[in-house]
C-alpha cells in the first residue's frame, strides 16, 4: 500500500513537484505538468502526453529528447483538466503544432478534446489521439472502445521519434494511428492497488487466484484463474496476444515485434525476468523476431501486483521509430546528443484576478444563494467522500470521492473570490465551474464544469432569476452533459439522475410550483433514480467490462449528484 503521503488530496501535486525537483536536467515544471528543459527546435511538432497520476513513469517520466515534449498530469487516476493540458501544450509548442496523446478513457477524451478545441481557436494547430491497445476491454469489432494501457509507450515513442525527424503534424498524427493499430496488450494481476489515504485496495483477488484482463486504474479483471507458474503466466500472455494479429500481419512467423513486459507496481524485476525468459522462448518458437525488448516498470498502477505484455508488430517505419534514441528521466535508448538548456522560461497563465464584475443587486443576491449552495455541496462531498470512493471502486478506479472533493472545494473557493469582486449569479457560477473542471479533472470534473456553466448561462448577471430560468438552466445542463459525454438514461451514469431531475423540475415549475417545492420534489426523484442505478449494468466507461459486478451497487456519479441536489435544496430553503 501507499504509506508515505501528507494530505491524500495533495498527493499528485506533491509527487509532481518532487519529480521535477529531482529531474531538472530533463524537465521543468509548468502549471499542470512538465515540459522539456532543453531548448525548443523551432517548427517541430510538440508531442504532449498525459493522464492521471499513479502510473509512473507514465506520464512525466517520459518527457525528454526523443520522447514527449511535455506531459499534463492529473490527480490520482484522473485525467488532467483541459486547462492543465492547454497550459502544458502552449509551453511545449515550437511552431509546428501540437499532437495530444493519451489513453482511451472518458475523462481524458473529454479534457484533451476540449483543450484541442481551445488551442485550435487560439491559432495553435492541434490534433488528438487516444491509444487503444488493451484487447481485454472490448472485442475486435469494437476496438475503438478499448482502453490504453502499457501500449501507450510504443505509440508515444513512435510519434515522438517521427516529430524529431521533422515530419509535419498530419504525418505525425498518421504515425500515431499506424503504431496504435499494430499494438496489442494483455495483463494479469494477483492483488489490487491501494490509493493514498485508503485503508484497503480497490479490488481483492482470492488466495491462489489471479485477475485476468485488468486495466491500470485499479479496475478488477474480466475474469479469474488459478495462480500460474511464471512459465504458465508467460504462455497465457503470449497465446492471448497471438490470437489477435493486426490487419496486415498474416501470421507471426517472420514478423518483427517490439516487446514490453511491464510490471504494474510490486512485481519485482527478478520475477519479470523469469517470466520474460519464457516469453522470449515462446515468441522465438512462433517465429517472431523481438526488437529492443523492454522489461520493467513502464506503466504502473501504484502497488498493484501484476504484469502485462505488449506487442507492437513492426514494419520498417515503426522499427526505425522504435529503435531511435531517446533520453528521458525514466526511459533512455541509444545516444542522444545533449541539447542546450532552454534560455528562459516562458510566462504562463497564473489565473490572475479578474476586474470587478458588472451585476445588479438582484443577481448578486442570487449569487449569495449560489455561494451558500456551493458551500453546502462541499460539506456534503467531504462527508461522503469515502463512501463515494468505495462505490466507485466496485467496478472502477475508486477516485470519485477524491475528485469530487477537489472539485467542490475549488469551486467554492473560486465562487468566494468572485463574490468578493461583486459577481452576479452567472459570473460566480462560471468561475466555480471553471475551477471545478480544472481542479478535479477526470470525467466528473469535466461534466460538473459543464453543469455549472449551463446553469450560469441561464441565470445571467443582470436580472433576478425566476423558477423558470433555473429550470431552464438545469435542462440545458442535462442536454449538455448528454451531448458531451454521450451517455443516455440506462447507461448507469449520472445521466440516470440528471435527466429525471431536470424533467421533474421543469414539470413542477410549469405547473406553477414555487422553486423550493419544485426542487424538493425533483430531489426526491433524483434520490430514487440514484438508488435505481443499482439494478443497472454499465454500458459506458471503465466499468463497462465489469458490468455484472456492478449489479446491486449504485453508480457513484449518480449517487453524488443526488446528494448534491439535496444539499442545494437546503440553500434554497435558507435564502427565503
Amino acid at each position: 500500500m501507499t504509506r508515505l503521503y501528507n494530505d491524500p488530496a495533495a498527493f499528485a501535486d506533491e509527487a509532481l513537484e518532487g519529480f521535477a525537483a529531482a529531474h531538472h536536467r530533463w524537465v521543468r515544471p509548468v502549471p499542470g505538468g512538465v515540459v522539456r528543459a532543453t531548448a525548443k527546435t523551432e517548427g517541430q511538432v510538440a508531442v504532449v502526453i498525459g493522464g492521471g497520476s499513479g502510473h509512473y513513469p507514465a506520464f512525466s517520466g517520459l518527457v525528454g529528447q526523443g520522447l514527449a515534449h511535455g506531459a499534463a498530469v492529473g490527480n490520482v487516476f484522473a485525467s488532467p483538466s483541459a486547462q492543465q493540458i492547454r497550459t502544458v501544450a502552449r509551453a511545449a509548442h515550437a511552431g509546428g503544432g501540437v499532437l495530444l496523446l493519451y489513453g482511451n478513457y472518458a475523462g481524458d477524451v473529454l479534457h484533451f478534446g476540449q483543450a484541442a478545441e481551445r488551442l485550435n481557436a487560439e491559432g495553435i494547430a492541434t490534433r488528438t489521439f487516444a491509444v487503444t491497445d488493451d484487447l481485454s476491454s472490448a472485442t475486435p469489432d469494437e476496438a475503438h472502445k478499448r482502453r490504453g494501457i502499457a501500449g501507450d509507450l510504443p505509440v508515444f515513442k513512435a510519434v515522438a521519434a517521427a516529430a524529431e525527424q521533422g515530419l509535419p503534424l498530419d504525418e505525425v498524427a498518421r504515425v500515431a494511428a499506424h503504431a496504435n493499430a499494430r499494438t496489442r496488450s494483455f495483463g494479469i494481476a494477483f492483488s489490487g492497488c491501494t490509493l493514498p489515504g485508503a485503508d484497503h485496495p480497490l479490488f481483492t483477488v482470492p488466495k491462489d487466484r489471479m485477475a485476468v484482463g485488468l486495466g491500470i486504474h485499479g479496475e478488477p479483471g474480466i475474469g479469474e484463474a488459478a495462480v500460474p507458474t511464471a512459465d504458465e503466466a508467460a504462455e497465457l500472455l503470449v497465446s492471448t496476444l497471438l490470437k489477435e494479429l493486426p490487419e496486415g500481419v498474416a501470421g507471426p512467423h517472420g514478423q518483427r515485434a517490439a516487446v514490453i513486459l511491464n510490471g504494474l507496481g510490486s512485481v519485482k524485476y527478478e520475477e519479470l525476468f523469469v517470466v520474460y525468459r519464457r516469453v522470449a522462448q515462446l515468441l522465438a518458437d512462433a517465429g517472431v523476431h523481438t526488437v529492443d525488448p523492454e522489461v520493467g516498470e513502464l506503466v504502473t498502477s501504484f502497488d498493484m501486483a501484476g504484469i502485462s505484455l505488449t506487442l507492437t508488430w513492426l514494419d520498417d517505419t515503426l522499427e526505425a521509430l522504435w529503435t531511435a534514441p531517446a533520453d528521458a528521466p525514466a526511459y533512455r535508448k541509444g545516444n542522444v546528443p545533449q541539447a542546450a538548456a532552454a534560455e528562459e522560461e516562458a510566462a504562463y497563465e497564473t489565473g490572475s484576478e479578474p476586474e470587478p464584475y458588472v451585476a445588479n443587486d438582484e443577481s448578486r443576491k442570487a449569487a449569495a444563494t449560489a455561494l451558500d449552495a456551493l458551500g453546502r455541496i462541499k460539506k456534503t462531498i467531504d462527508t461522503h467522500a469515502d463512501e463515494l470512493g468505495r462505490i466507485d471502486a466496485v467496478t472502477g478506479d475508486g477516485d470519485h470521492g477524491i475528485g469530487m472533493q477537489r472539485g467542490s472545494a475549488a469551486a467554492y473557493e473560486a465562487a468566494l473570490r468572485a463574490q468578493e469582486l461583486g459577481a452576479g449569479a452567472q459570473s460566480l457560477l462560471m468561475a466555480a465551474g471553471d475551477a471545478w473542471a480544472d481542479r478535479a479533472g477526470g470525467t466528473s470534473g469535466a461534466l460538473w464544469g459543464i453543469i455549472l456553466s449551463a446553469v450560469a448561462d441561464a441565470l445571467g448577471d443582470t436580472e433576478r432569476p425566476t423558477p423558470a430560468t433555473v429550470a431552464h438552466g438545469v435542462r440545458q445542463a442535462s442536454d449538455a452533459v448528454r451531448r458531451t459525454g454521450g451517455a443516455e438514461v440506462g447507461d448507469k451514469t449520472m445521466v440516470d439522475v440528471l435527466v429525471p431531475f431536470a424533467d421533474t423540475l421543469s414539470q413542477q415549475v410549469e405547473e406553477a410550483a414555487e422553486l423550493i417545492a419544485a426542487w424538493a420534489r425533483a430531489a426526491d426523484v433524483a434520490e430514487q433514480a440514484a438508488r435505481d442505478t443499482a439494478r443497472l449494468v454499465p454500458r459506458m466507461g471503465r466499468a463497462r467490462p465489469h458490468a455484472e459486478k456492478s449489479l446491486g451497487t449504485p453508480d457513484a456519479g449518480a449517487h453524488s449528484l443526488a446528494l448534491i441536489v439535496r444539499a442545494v435544496h437546503g440553500a434554497l430553503t435558507t435564502c427565503q
